[in-house]
């Protein structure tokens, strides 16, 4: 997996240089652990000399020690621990026939009184059967503990345990503990530390994969929670390392944080110290490493007590997490680059309406607006021209999908309409070798489009439809559909070579407009199309209900307000209108 992020076994190579450099650092390590030892025999053999003549030559003879008798529950009942006093009961061969309760000390009986009511409590003192007393006991491992330590005549334990007693009316108490039995004068006493707050914390640095250490400096002893060999990742009942065999385990690179958090502990140049350790196979962990001194005041610190927390996973994911958000900003400056590359190229070839449509009779007005600019840039097209022939080409065209594909196959179909338009041919032949551009472009390369020529001496539009919304007819006040070509509007460009279009043919009365515009003006996701047709008729109404003044400007002002009727203030998908309208000539004809 060269891509992990948190490969920490990565192979160490490193020339003579580098070996050197590791060789020094661990040498200076182990001197500074070195002089810390002699730092400390000096201090406990100047302190020990000390004791012993305090002041030269007064030295008196010791006193002889009287020791009172000490009475056994009175000293039970100082400790502030629960004891339990458990009697063996031995059989006529002296074997172990049972156990009995001899009673309690303070801190148990205190504890009893406030989890039992009255009638359940057990006696302070006295002799009774210990299982019949506290019955749920028996099926905990108190019983082997009792037996082994009576046989033995060692401590057991510590070892979790949990019983439950009747409690208030139909109420369960129930006890949980780390219990110990040691043997004592002939009896038993069984302790349990009340909540194991012991086993809790055990259990609470397995979870979050924490542990401490100390490192005894003077006899090089070290002493830790279980849970470092899980932190560590340290192979069975592998012993915790020491500091300098902590080092000679961490990759190269982490020995010298790991000194330096060393030395400012062991000198007290920091109350805490902390760095972060990279183990390479078979340990495969990041540790965070923090430190702090400990030792006698004015003396020098002979333990280094550090909190180890395994980190890989925090790593892993703050790894995993910083390269998602490094691609997905390399991606983002991608597309921003692709989208203005292809928002420049569509603006190049999207340019103004020509002023001499004017004198051919003919007002037009154009809105575009892409789906976010310069993100998706998408392959609405248009274009208006005066043609040799004396006929004005009006064509709209939307090509499949966004960014630098669509915009490329949309110039080459602009283009090309552009330079077959001069042939003079009609439009059901223009449509059919756009189609044929289309189709030599690529199986992806699709589009809709209509196109038109408009006659101004007859107020004529002859218009073809592949596989795009049909123009709508605005009539005085009123506003309709165009009826599509005879058979039908054709397939889209690009999708069958052999496709033949139909025109049809709209005459326009003065003062007639038509509207050409891309779906994406009156389409929402999930909606119907023939309801968000009626929506771009209901606006087109509204808006010429007043009557649209002559002008470029009132025209413009009548576009503007049905494109923001219909797409409010920022478009679902790209959307174009291209509307125009029939007007008398300078030499007064129609």
């Amino acid at each position: 997996m060269a891509d992990d992020p948190v490969r920490v076994g990565a192979p160490y190579v490193a020339g003579a240089s580098g070996n050197e450099r590791l060789h020094r650092r661990l040498h200076a390590l182990e001197t500074l652990l070195a002089e810390q030892r002699s730092r400390i025999a000096r201090y406990v053999t100047d302190r020990s000399a000390l004791a012993q003549d305090p002041v030269p030559g007064a030295r008196t003879p010791p006193r002889p020690l009287s020791l009172p008798e000490i009475p056994t529950w009175e000293l039970l009942d100082a400790l502030p621990l629960p004891v339990m006093v458990v009697l063996p009961e031995r059989g006529a061969k002296g074997s172990v026939t049972g156990f009995s309760y001899m009673g309690q000390n303070a801190a148990a009986w205190d504890y009893c009184v406030h989890r039992f009511p009255p009638e359940r409590l057990p006696p302070r003192t006295g002799a009774a059967p210990l299982f019949e007393l506290f019955p749920t006991l028996g099926d905990t491992v108190v019983p082997r503990m009792l037996a082994e330590a009576h046989r033995t005549g060692r401590p057991q334990g510590p070892e979790a345990a949990e019983w439950s007693l009747p409690g208030r009316g139909e109420g369960t108490v129930r006890l949980s503990g780390g219990v110990r039995v040691a043997p004592c004068a002939g009896v038993l006493l069984l302790t349990w530390e009340r909540g194991s707050s012991a086993r809790r914390s055990r259990a609470s640095q397995h979870l979050v994969r924490v542990s401490w250490v100390d490192w005894n400096l003077g006899d090089g002893s070290v002493e830790a929670s279980a849970e470092l060999r899980d932190v560590l990742g340290l192979p069975g009942r592998q012993p915790p390392p020491g500091l300098l065999e902590l080092a000679r385990m961490v990759v190269p690179t982490s020995v010298l944080p790991l000194y330096r958090a060393v030395r400012a502990v062991l000198l007290r140049e920091q109350e805490v110290a902390e760095c972060e350790l990279r183990l390479p196979p078979p340990y495969n962990r990041i540790v965070r490493f923090v430190a702090e001194p400990v030792g006698p005041g004015g003396g020098p610190v002979w333990t280094v007590r550090a909190v180890l927390h395994d980190v890989t996973e925090d790593r892993r994911s703050r790894a995993l997490a910083e390269r998602a958000v490094a691609e997905a900003r390399a991606q983002r400056e991608r597309a921003d680059t692709v989208a203005e590359v292809a928002e420049r190229l569509r603006k190049a070839v999207l340019p103004s309406l020509p002023a001499e449509l004017a004198r051919h009779g003919i007002e037009t007005s154009v809105s575009y607006h892409a789906e976010a600019p310069t993100v998706r840039v998408g392959g609405d097209w248009y274009k208006t021209r005066v043609l040799p022939t004396g006929q004005v080409l009006v064509a709209i065209g939307d090509a499949r999908g966004h960014g630098l594909d669509a915009v490329t196959l949309m110039a080459k179909l602009r283009y090309a309409l552009t330079g077959l338009a001069f042939t003079g041919e009609p439009v059901e032949l223009l449509t059919s070798w756009l189609n044929a551009v289309a189709c030599d472009d690529g199986d992806e390369s699709t589009a809709t489009a209509v196109v038109g020529h408009y006659s101004p001496d007859l107020g004529l539009l002859r218009w073809t439809c592949a596989g795009h919304p049909q123009p709508v007819l605005v009539h005085g006040r009123r506003a309709r559909r165009l009826d599509p070509p005879p058979g039908g509007p054709g397939l889209p460009l690009g999708v069958l070579p052999d496709e033949k279009y139909v025109a049809a043919e709209t005459f326009l009365d003065p003062g007639d407009m038509v509207l050409l515009y891309s779906d994406g003006l009156v389409e929402h996701r999930a909606s119907d199309p023939d309801r968000d047709a009626e929506r771009l008729l209901r606006a087109a109404e509204t808006y010429a209900h007043a009557g649209i003044p002559p002008g470029d400007e009132a025209l413009d002002a009548y576009v503007r307000d049905v494109v923001r009727h219909l797409t409010g203030p920022q478009p679902g998908d790209d959307s174009t209108l291209l509307a125009f309208r029939r007007i008398r000539t300078e030499h007064g004809g129609c």
